[in-house]
């Protein structure tokens, strides 16, 4: 339990720095964001509780195969931000276009013989 409270902390400190940066440097916020932190603290609590380079190999493919329809959701938000609809309009409509676009993704995927 103690190991998850550790997980969860981390985590939060990471988004709760990347949030004060972009107040006032938002490039650089930006810049910390896109970094694949999140991917490198799965993998790693994925490693230190199971020492299964396998398990860490087979998520790290996956993210690599489930990045590029992720690419869809920062294409998608500005544009929408530029409307009349509210923020939080856009941001759900960023994810339902998200969604949308990785089921066509995985269908793709799945015709050509990939899966993840």
């Amino acid at each position: 339990m103690m190991f998850f409270i550790t997980k969860v902390f981390t985590s939060a400190i990471i988004i709760a720095i990347v949030s004060e940066i972009a107040k006032r440097f938002s490039w650089i916020a930006a810049i910390i964001a896109s970094l694949p932190l999140v991917s490198i603290m799965a993998l790693s609590w994925l490693y230190i509780e199971t020492k299964d380079v396998a398990k860490v190999e087979s998520l790290s493919k996956g993210i690599m195969w489930a990045v590029i329809p992720s690419l869809v959701f920062f294409a998608v938000l500005p544009i929408l931000l530029q409307t009349k609809l509210s923020f939080w309009s856009c941001l759900i409509l960023a994810c339902l276009v998200t969604a949308v676009a990785y089921v066509i993704y995985t269908f793709i995927l799945s015709k050509m013989g990939i899966t993840f």
